[in-house]
């Protein structure tokens, strides 16, 4: 839209008074569009009605730079103002369809869609609005009705993105590129498709294309620093927003939730708490961080309260939904729970999409984890393993599945490689180390384990392992040990028969020569704390070991 001259201009050799030269340097609003400053756009716009300049197209003008600066409500007051006062331009009832659309308002959306006149980007909406309602036969529909038109292919490249077709849209994007070179910001959303696919190298490359002609994109230098996040750390990815910040670029208002989110994704969830509720119905991602946040801080009941509701429709979606019913069915006890994360697992790790990539067979392992099929969990664990080598959670889990198929040696390794003080204080995890070290032939280290530990229903159970899994393999000083102060707390008959059992076993082996003869002093004190001292087989027992001590003139 061209404004119109208020004043002829001046003819030729007229001086030009200094007043009205700075009349004629006031900014115009499509200047300000031109740069991308539509904060700038609406000041003037917004001046200028107040001023008494109104009119439809100054709110249409209004509505746009609203939407294009991400403001949708704004944008949908002014639209439905139009519509109000029946406003028969053909961009009112669209509009408010768009701007509604991009609030979440998919049923308003579609209801304004169906008032506006017959368009194109009438159709794409409604293609939009059908994948949203997942109505499978209307998208059909209105996908039949796209044409080879570089608007409708680019609709259809969304949908494809949505629906994690990457390639498919990766594949409309490159063709639609080929003949429209200077269509510059295609290259983004290629990278954002190569990003989806973990291909954060390609993506960083296609991506410095368009920076190059565009270095203050919010959207392009947030997805650099999501892809710095992924190759690197949080501190260089922190990095790329804070330059975003630095340049206060127009379109730094427009991104400034999705920055305030990603820099709480960054920074290993400090300032969560703050950040993200206000952002859980404005961006997806802000509720799935959030159950992120509440897993890791073993809130479980949060997590769970916020993502029960949710219709999964992405890989992530179903795996966090797995994720959080898995750890609510183990806290609870909850097989109902735990059927469900096995279910979701399996949608996940066997679809055609998802199959052979890392999250996918990680979810395959998880399935057959909760099903206690470990040879099987061991088979994608295997897979993947060197992307994991220096993960904390990966090794926890993978030392469980070593150690229940019984290669001890390698579970030990793996749990000595963590270096998490969660989870080297977890039961789980100092009852696996407690049985490896028995298994492996290290039964001092597992004592030294229990001694760390304060007294509690689960140091009781560690000793538990201890005792029995030392006698199985012939340990008998530390069975012995265990099970005498199994038998001071408890007093249970099959304590005192498993420590009177050890100290047998013990004896045999000091005659075997396996075992140091000054062990016997600790032997006979060992049955002497018995509450069963009286016992007539621990008398029998005393008096065969001090016989044998005398005539082998050993100190007891």
């Amino acid at each position: 839209m061209m404004i119109s001259r208020s004043k002829p201009a001046g003819a030729p050799g007229t001086a030009t008074p200094a007043k009205e030269k700075k009349k004629k340097k006031l900014p115009k609003f499509q200047d300000f569009v031109a740069a991308r400053d539509y904060t700038g756009a609406i000041t003037v716009l917004e001046f200028q009605r107040s001023a008494g300049k109104t009119g439809e197209e100054v709110n249409l003008w209004i509505a746009y730079c609203a939407f294009h600066l991400g403001n949708y409500q704004k944008a949908a007051d002014e639209y439905q103002a139009l519509v109000d006062i029946g406003s028969s331009h053909p961009d009112a009832w669209i509009g408010l369809a768009c701007a509604r659309f991009f609030l979440g308002m998919y049923k308003e959306a579609a209801d304004a869609t169906a008032n506006a006149p017959a368009s194109r980007l009438k159709n794409r909406l409604h293609f939009h609005c059908a994948h949203k309602f997942s109505d499978e036969k209307m998208l059909m529909n209105y996908h039949q009705q796209l044409q080879d038109l570089v608007e409708d292919q680019l609709s259809l490249a969304s949908i494809h993105y949505l629906r994690s077709h990457y390639q498919e849209a990766i594949d409309i994007y490159k063709r639609i590129l080929l003949d429209n070179r200077d269509f510059m910001a295609l290259n983004v959303y290629v990278a954002l498709c190569y990003y989806k696919l973990d291909y954060y190298d390609v993506s960083q490359e296609v991506l410095a294309v368009y920076l190059a002609h565009y270095p203050d994109s919010a959207t392009a230098l947030n997805l650099r620093a999501c892809n710095h996040f992924k190759l690197y750390n949080g501190k260089a990815a922190e990095a790329e927003l804070k330059s975003l910040g630095d340049m206060a670029s127009p379109s730094f208002e427009y991104a400034a939730d999705l920055i305030k989110h990603n820099l709480v994704v960054f920074r290993g969830g400090e300032g969560a708490l703050q950040v993200l509720p206000p952002l859980v119905d404005v961006l997806p991602e802000a509720r799935l961080n959030l159950v992120i946040y509440h897993l890791r801080n073993d809130d479980v009941m949060e997590a769970y309260a916020l993502i029960k509701d949710v219709e999964p429709s992405t890989p992530q979606e179903y795996i966090l939904k797995g994720v959080v019913n898995a750890a609510l069915g183990q806290d609870q006890n909850s097989r109902d729970h735990l059927k469900i994360a096995q279910q979701y697992f399996q949608l996940v790790g066997g679809s055609a999409s998802e199959c052979d990539t890392i999250p996918g067979r990680q979810c395959m392992a998880s399935c057959f984890f909760l099903l206690k099929q470990f040879q099987d969990v061991l088979i994608y664990l295997q897979s993947i393993k060197n992307y994991f080598y220096s993960d904390d959670s990966f090794n926890f889990n993978y030392g469980q599945v070593k150690a229940a198929v019984g290669n001890y040696k390698e579970a030990e390794e793996l749990f000595l490689l963590i270096q998490s003080e969660k989870y080297k204080n977890d039961y789980v995890y100092l009852s696996w180390l407690a049985k490896c070290y028995v298994m492996n032939r290290k039964p001092r280290l597992a004592w030294e384990l229990y001694l760390k530990m304060e007294t509690s229903s689960e140091s009781y159970s560690i000793l538990q392992i201890i005792a029995n899994d030392c006698y199985k393999m012939g340990q008998f000083y530390y069975a012995a040990k265990a099970f005498d102060i199994l038998e001071r707390l408890d007093g249970t008959p099959e304590f005192f028969e498993g420590k009177k059992g050890a100290c047998v076993g013990l004896f045999q082996l000091i005659l075997a020569g396996h075992e140091p003869r000054e062990m016997l002093r600790e032997v006979l004190g060992l049955l002497r704390n018995s509450s069963s001292q009286s016992n007539p087989q621990v008398e029998y027992i005393t008096r065969v070991i001090r016989k044998w001590a005398k005539e082998n003139r050993v100190g007891v």
